[in-house]
């Protein structure tokens, strides 16, 4: 199985964004911001807006191309 740091890096190369709801469903990660530093840490630039919907407020990430 691939680490969830992988699969998440592969999910934004692909140009797609990702939220902490979809990172839990598609590849079972609790820890979105963590994983997300770690790529960051890595070299990788990605941004964020955080969004408000039905009252909640979440991130939303995308790699910068």
């Amino acid at each position: 199985m691939e680490s969830q740091t992988r699969q998440i890096k592969a999910h934004l190369e692909s140009g797609k964004p990702i939220t902490a709801l979809q990172a839990l469903n598609e590849f079972g990660c609790f820890r979105l911001a963590a994983r997300i530093k770690n790529l960051k840490d890595k070299g990788m630039i990605i941004d964020k807006v955080m969004v408000t919907e039905n009252g909640k407020r979440f991130a939303v990430y995308w790699e910068v191309q």
